[in-house]
């Protein structure tokens, strides 16, 4: 029950949970009509580059 409530195997990974899931959602409401391509690029990259400073952050701290 611990491990559940830790978070289990995916611990430590919400930022790249979050991030994935805001790219798929920015693409999904591109395809339904919800928004047009310029908003989707700006939630993709903002969302792209959440998940590449958490990627530099965590290489840093293993050094």
């Amino acid at each position: 029950m611990k491990k559940i409530i830790s978070g289990g195997f995916l611990s430590g990974h919400r930022t790249y949970l979050i991030s994935a899931t805001g790219i798929i959602s920015a693409v999904v409401a591109y395809l339904v009509g919800d928004s047009d391509i310029f908003i989707m690029l700006q939630s993709i990259f903002t969302l792209g580059g959440i998940y590449f400073l958490r990627k530099s952050n965590e290489k840093q701290r293993k050094n």
